[in-house]
């Protein structure tokens, strides 16, 4: 079988996927797959960083804004609606530009996991969220270590949905996630990957998500806030970075500066651990960008790259 060629623009939030993937796609006659697990949602925009109809400059986008808060999705979902999409644009002629900073979305959907279908238990998912609000979610990541470190390691504490979703699959299969993730490797990837990571020093990096959570707040990121935590049964964004930090200000227990101060030190985090992430994947070729270079250079230099690897691809 011939692999599909296709193009990830990948990294941390506010490093300027959005940009150069819109310039790829131009230049290179591509269109846009998000691998971002919280654009998937309607409504959440600003909080998420949705690009704009401006910002899209016309290129087709896909897998966003596309699901109800209330709907759960998984990454087997996301892996299954990805190769949908790559094969539609595929046989339009088009190149499939996968651009995103969910590491899980990403690696799961090039490296074929081929996820099991397990069976849902609501009500042990039920037991968990109730455990997760009396002890914490990081009593919820420790019962996950003792049967499954691995899988442990590589998620926070925040990231309660994909905790119990671990925790449910060793309960309904009696296989840990991590070894489910073995097991699914064993199917070769139908893809030649090209991965780009704009790459900044720290300092540059944590100004520019500095700036953005300024520009948020100027956009309406409060109104957008408030009005999802009128919806007390929106668990996935009450755990999105934008919407939790702001609570103490909506509830009137705090004034907005800590709130916001805060905000922007969990996007930092939230970067630093995307960073620890894409670093283990030597696939990914790095362009420096916050140096002399401007812009234009930047998407010479990736589109250049993404020529040289797609002509020693074939």
């Amino acid at each position: 079988m011939d692999k599909q060629f296709i193009v990830v623009v990948c990294g941390p939030t506010a490093s300027g996927k959005t940009a150069l993937s819109v310039e790829l796609a131009k230049r290179l006659s591509g269109e846009i797959i998000s691998a971002d697990s919280m654009q998937i949602y309607k409504g959440m925009d600003i909080a998420t960083a949705k690009p704009t109809e401006e910002e899209k400059q016309g290129i087709p986008h896909y897998l966003m804004d596309f699901l109800d808060p209330h709907d759960s999705f998984s990454v087997a979902d996301y892996v299954k609606m990805a190769h949908d999409r790559i094969a539609e644009i595929a046989a339009r002629g088009k190149l499939p530009i996968i651009t995103g900073g969910t590491g899980l979305y990403i690696n799961s959907l090039i490296d074929n996991l081929n996820f099991e279908e397990t069976e849902s238990d609501y009500e042990y998912r039920d037991e968990l969220r109730t455990l997760a609000q009396e002890k914490g979610n990081g009593y919820l990541l420790g019962m996950l270590r003792e049967i499954d470190p691995e899988t442990a390691a590589k998620l926070h504490e925040n990231n309660l949905n994909r905790i119990i979703r671990a925790l449910e699959v060793y309960k309904t299969t009696g296989k840990t996630m991590s070894e489910q993730q073995r097991l699914s490797k064993l199917s070769p990837s139908p893809y030649i990957p090209c991965m780009i990571q704009l790459d900044y020093d720290r300092e540059t990096l944590y100004d520019r998500i500095n700036r953005r959570v300024d520009i948020m707040l100027a956009e309406g990121l409060i109104d957008e806030a408030r009005q999802f935590m009128k919806q007390s049964d929106y668990p996935t964004a009450a755990q999105a970075i934008g919407y939790k930090e702001l609570m103490p200000y909506l509830k009137g227990e705090s004034s907005l500066s800590p709130c916001v101060e805060r905000l922007k030190q969990e996007t930092r985090k939230y970067a630093k651990r995307q960073l620890t992430w894409f670093r283990r994947d030597e696939r990914i070729h790095y362009i420096k960008a916050d140096g002399e270079k401007n812009f234009s250079q930047i998407v010479d230099e990736a589109v250049d790259y993404v020529c040289f690897v797609r002509n020693q691809s074939k």
